[in-house]
């Protein structure tokens, strides 16, 4: 879909202030991929670490506040 040359240099208000900001804030790309390293990046799962702590996992009892005595 072609728009009319009258839109063709519109910019929204949102786009004139990310451009503004990344302009402020050169290196603000780099702090967003530092924090979702932080966040979100996870290191490889260990499968037999894994399994150790499955296997070595005591199971609890229906009612935890109820002794057996």
């Amino acid at each position: 879909m072609k728009l009319s040359k009258q839109f063709q240099a519109y910019e929204s208000e949102i786009t004139k202030f990310i451009k503004e900001l990344k302009t402020k804030n050169p290196d603000l790309d780099q702090q967003q991929r530092d924090g979702r390293a932080l966040l979100w990046d996870k290191a490889p799962i260990d499968l037999d670490q894994t399994e150790r702590a499955v296997d070595s996992r005591v199971e609890q009892q229906a009612y935890v506040y109820q002794n057996k005595y």
